[in-house]
């Protein structure tokens, strides 16, 4: 037995729980699944098994016809699958491999469950990003909402988010950036993410029969820097929402738990910890929230222990149109609260877009 691999198993189970759940991680199976890993090695191998025994029931229900039953059992497997690499980098392979079986079990998921979604592999630079939109039911070119990951999310953790905004009446588009999921095979994190929603935009415009002229953003986390970074150089975002973000992700270093920082040095391509925390450090909104012209909401937890809350009202300070909501409650990305936090974003963002559902208020 590890020491090492038990305070970090210690320190996921403690920092992670209420994300895993409120994400859709079964809480019985988070309960089985952690109470037998006493290394952080074993992670991995804990959480595919898991995912394994969703994706055979998924399979039994689509062999008897029942497809929700099938598409829900999918949703399970396919977070179950991203939760096994969360922050787990011991063997890359390993890591890329269990991406692979996430990917595809949320692809089997909407089939069941949401057979217009549809898989987008766009053209960026040399390479190509990957995302996912989903649009809601009876509605001719709806607005769309880019929702951003953070370090080390991406968007098969997305399936519930993306729902409380389609009831609503917003078309999703859940984004694996530059050092994000499956982009991250061939990608590396990159202060300008800009460029990836110029790509994804540029893309959309060209392709799908939405509302261009009614676009959001919403990141979480690390996604709380992507997202206003982007919309202050792409005009075409018209409203911005961020939970959990932070003002400038190096300065916050030494308090990031040792499982994001390996995380980041690893998205981040660098070398050793001294260039990670470099460029962690050009992760800055500083020099760019003047410039941020759109409604900002900033939206955090007093209890986030990644990210000084002070820091948070400071992005809403400094952004021309900024606004603040603290929950003294709330953890990181509010994910103790999601009944408060997750509503409250989505309602603010159709009421910038003037989506109209019956779905709001």
């Amino acid at each position: 037995m590890s020491g090492r691999g038990d305070m970090r198993v210690q320190a996921v189970v403690q920092n992670w729980a209420p994300r895993m759940i409120a994400q859709g991680v079964d809480y019985n199976d988070f309960v089985r699944a952690t109470a037998s890993i006493t290394r952080w090695e074993d992670w991995l191998d804990t959480w595919v098994r898991t995912g394994d025994v969703h994706a055979e029931l998924a399979r039994e229900a689509e062999a008897r016809g029942r497809r929700i039953t099938a598409g829900e059992a999918w949703v399970r497997a396919a977070l179950c699958y991203h939760f096994a690499k969360f922050v787990w980098t011991v063997d890359p392979q390993r890591y890329r491999e269990t991406t692979v079986r996430s990917v595809e079990a949320l692809r089997a998921a909407h089939r069941h469950l949401d057979p217009t979604a549809r898989r987008l592999e766009i053209p960026f630079e040399d390479t190509m990003l990957f995302a996912n939109l989903r649009r809601p039911q009876d509605r001719q070119r709806p607005p769309v909402v880019l929702l951003i990951p953070g370090l080390d999310s991406t968007k098969e953790e997305f399936f519930h988010w993306e729902n409380t905004f389609l009831v609503r009446g917003m078309a999703t588009v859940s984004v694996d950036g530059p050092g994000q999921g499956e982009t991250g095979f061939y990608t590396h994190i990159r202060p300008d993410y800009e460029a990836a929603v110029r790509a994804v935009l540029d893309h959309l415009s060209a392709n799908f029969d939405l509302d261009l002229d009614r676009v959001g953003a919403v990141g979480v986390s690390l996604g709380g820097y992507y997202a206003p970074r982007a919309a202050a150089f792409e005009p075409r975002i018209r409203a911005v929402a961020v939970i959990g973000g932070p003002y400038n992700f190096g300065a916050a270093w030494e308090r990031l738990p040792v499982l994001t920082r390996e995380t980041f040095r690893y998205h981040a391509g660098a070398a050793d910890d001294s260039e990670a925390r470099r460029r962690a450090l050009e992760l800055d909104l500083g020099p760019v929230l003047p410039r941020l012209q759109q409604p900002l909401l900033v939206v955090f937890g007093q209890q986030d222990a990644l990210f000084p809350w002070q820091d948070a009202e400071r992005v809403a300070r400094e952004a021309p149109r900024g606004e603040f909501v603290l929950y003294p409650e709330g953890n990181h990305v509010c994910n103790n609260i999601p009944y408060k936090y997750r509503p409250l974003v989505a309602d603010w963002m159709a009421e910038q877009l003037r989506a109209s559902s019956g779905g709001a208020g």
